[in-house]
């Protein structure tokens, strides 16, 4: 979190942007003759039937009747906001083959293309076309290609395009059967609330279901899963069935895990069932001004009081005081500040210390640092009355050391001292004790490609760095909200990169979190997922509060597709996660700045 809000500057994403359209532009291809067997493997590419066999992000994509190009109707698509309004259909076909993709557009900036080919992924584009154009590329598939995705797409902020008579020409491929029953299927990692699961691949497969005592609990892309929201020391018995266009296999030999023992934490702490964090400058003030504790409105559930700060990086010996006169004119005693405390805990509201910052580096890299900790956040705690800590170790606080690579035993200092000391506050307050964490993205989602400095070393050893202490912790945790902001672009469960400042890099990062991920692509060592109602979606309050403010519009769109599965767009979510806890911001102080837009949108969208 940050102390002042950023200057951001654009002109070097409008480059990276013109660069990409440009090199988009030198993929344009003079399409062949088609061989005699070659066959139109496009379904409904003259949109006759609507848009029955394609799939356009939000509400993008219509069949209109004018203009068309053949026939009677054809593709309407309008890009919104981070929408670029893409619709795309999978088509089958031949490994080792020549295919070209063809169709006619209206419009600016409207883009054909294919991905998945096995060998180049292909795109052309038009940059204006006041009249119907015709765009063509071609590819090659790969030697185990079997299907491919071919899609059109507008630009940012154009207006609508149009899209008639596309036809993908090559040989066609084989009968889809249905797949192969999964076998191998096992644990690979137990907690009191989630078991994660893997099995092996399936030639011909493109998902897996996943079924709880007969029950279908998951869908997934991938030969893994983490099936949440489990009871503690309870039996199930999971078995996975394959799917493809053909079908359903049969369902394989089922497995029997058993929950481990709750720890009495993160679930008991009576949050409501929606939950409004947001944290409060309290030691400090900036460009957002100070904020008393008795102001903050009725609709914050979770007020984390930042920051508190270590003498040094390594003493572990953590402090927290009001911010002076001179720099808050309108501070409260400190006598009106505990009296305002108790009269939000009074209201049902919780109060935490958040530790860390972007200024307080964290490193417990001793024993020494560790108890240091405890003993000076329990004296925090204590004397303000407060429900419990937040963790917002930022910068360089947590690194793994080279060689620690299995997030489910870390052998790093740092990391196994910071688990140690809040396993030991969990058990000194008891199971009313609210803990929640505030990564960035770098520590956690990014740890679906890299994890600490790899295993023959070289990359940033902070990278997943968090992933032990959630893991660890996760029967202890009441929220985890990382920090959709201040990011730059992070891969999701799709293997795309999400950026920023829309709903789809809020609902890739959160689903990530809800459905698990193997780590660094290992898919021996998955994250377990968390429960929904231990997640929230970390964002800034307004622009000047970092970078990738998301408009309320956008927040909302990230709500529905989350916990209703609607309104989402390119990403396909791994679940419905309707029991969702809520959201986060940095902050408090510059949602008052901002006239309170995102809180009100928060109340008003839950219906508080």
């Amino acid at each position: 979190m940050e102390r002042t809000g950023p200057t951001v500057r654009f002109s070097g994403l409008l480059a990276a942007a013109t660069a990409a359209v440009l090199a988009a532009g030198a993929l344009v291809a003079t399409a062949p003759a088609a061989g005699a067997a070659d066959v139109d493997l496009a379904r409904n590419g003259g949109f006759e039937s609507g848009l029955d066999g394609w799939s356009c992000t939000a509400a993008s994509g219509a069949a209109v009747s004018t203009p068309v190009h053949g026939g009677t109707k054809a593709l309407k698509a309008t890009p919104a906001g981070s929408d670029n309004a893409k619709c795309s259909q999978s088509v089958t076909v031949k490994p080792n083959s020549s295919y070209t993709l063809s169709a006619w557009v209206q419009g600016s900036y409207v883009y054909l293309g294919a991905s998945g080919t096995g060998t180049t992924d292909v795109s052309t584009w038009t940059q204006s076309s006041g009249a119907w154009k015709q765009l063509t590329t071609t590819f090659r598939t790969g030697p185990s290609t079997t299907s491919v995705s071919v899609y059109t797409h507008g630009w940012y902020g154009t207006p609508a395009h149009y899209v008639d008579d596309l036809t993908l020409v090559g040989p066609g491929g084989d009968p889809v059967v249905i797949p192969a029953v999964p076998a191998g299927l096992k644990t690979t990692a137990i907690t009191a609330s989630s078991v994660a699961l893997s099995w092996n691949a399936v030639s011909g497969a493109s998902g897996y279901n996943v079924y709880r005592g007969g029950t279908k609990v998951a869908t997934v892309t991938g030969p893994s899963a983490t099936v949440t929201g489990l009871t503690p020391s309870t039996a199930y018995s999971f078995q996975v069935s394959a799917t493809n266009a053909a079908g359903e296999s049969a369902k394989s030999a089922a497995i029997t895990a058993t929950t481990t023992a709750g720890g009495g934490g993160g679930g008991d702490t009576k949050l409501p069932a929606r939950a409004l964090v947001g944290y409060l400058h309290s030691s400090f003030a900036n460009g957002s001004g100070y904020t008393r504790m008795a102001d903050v409105p009725d609709s914050w559930d979770v007020i984390n009081l930042a920051f508190g700060e270590p003498t040094s990086v390594t003493s572990g010996d953590i402090r927290f005081s009001l911010c002076p006169v001179a720099e808050c004119p309108n501070v409260e005693s400190e006598a009106e500040f505990k009296a305002a405390i108790k009269a939000k805990q009074a209201a049902g509201k919780k109060v935490l210390i958040s530790i860390g910052g972007q200024n307080g580096q964290v490193q417990l890299a001793s024993t020494a640092a560790r108890d240091a900790f405890v003993t000076s956040v329990s004296k925090i705690i204590d004397t303000y009355g407060l429900d419990g800590l937040d963790i917002d170790f930022e910068g360089h606080s947590l690194s793994l050391n080279t060689g620690d690579t299995d997030f489910r035993s870390p052998t790093s200092p740092v990391i196994v001292n910071l688990i140690s000391a809040v396993k030991s506050l969990k058990a000194k307050y008891g199971s009313d004790f609210v803990l929640t964490m505030a990564p960035e993205t770098f520590f956690v989602q990014l740890g679906y490609q890299f994890y600490g400095s790899g295993p023959w070393g070289g990359q940033d050893p902070r990278a997943g760095a968090y992933l032990p202490v959630i893991h660890a912790l996760r029967d202890d945790l009441t929220l985890l909200h990382v920090q959709d902001y201040n990011s730059g672009p992070i891969m999701g469960l799709d293997n795309q990169y999400h950026t920023m400042g829309g709903a789809d890099f809020h609902i890739a990062m959160t689903d990530m979190l809800l459905a698990g991920f193997p780590v660094a692509g290992d898919t021996t060592k998955v994250f377990p997922g968390l429960r929904p109602d231990q997640v929230a979606i970390g964002l800034p309050a307004s622009t000047q509060a970092g970078n990738g403010h998301t408009t309320p519009a956008e927040v909302n769109k990230a709500l529905n597709c989350l916990i209703k599965k609607t309104d989402c767009g390119s990403y396909q979510t791994r679940g419905t996660w309707s029991d969702l806890r809520g959201l986060m911001t940095w902050s408090i102080n510059w949602d008052r700045f901002n006239n309170w837009e995102f809180s009100r949108n928060f109340d008003a969208y839950f219906g508080n």
